[in-house]
């Protein structure tokens, strides 16, 4: 996968994924901290910019829909990985390639 910081453009397997604003940032955050745990929480305050005091559904459906555009298999994710009971985070194994 890459990600183009700038031109804000996501490519897998050198095909380009739509994702809005919301899901590019919340990508580019756990990508840019591969292996790290953010809480919904934490996801929320860094990409919002604010804190919110209410459901954070808003994330776990902003990281459905980005499954359904990245993965192979969005039931069974490899990039986004789900820790039971903490949060999110991404694959630490995988090779992603960031360019300005």
């Amino acid at each position: 996968m890459e990600i183009n910081i700038t031109k804000r453009l996501v490519k897998k397997q050198q095909e380009e994924i739509i994702l809005t604003f919301t899901e590019f940032e919340i990508l580019l955050l756990l990508a840019q901290n591969a292996g790290i745990v953010f809480s919904k929480e934490q996801i929320y305050d860094g990409v919002w910019k604010e804190p919110y005091f209410g459901d954070y559904n808003i994330v776990m459906s902003h990281i459905r829909n980005i499954r359904a555009k990245i993965e192979d298999n969005p039931s069974k994710p490899v990039y986004i990985q789900t820790v039971w009971g903490v949060g999110y985070r991404f694959n630490q194994t995988l090779q992603i390639r960031e360019t300005l």
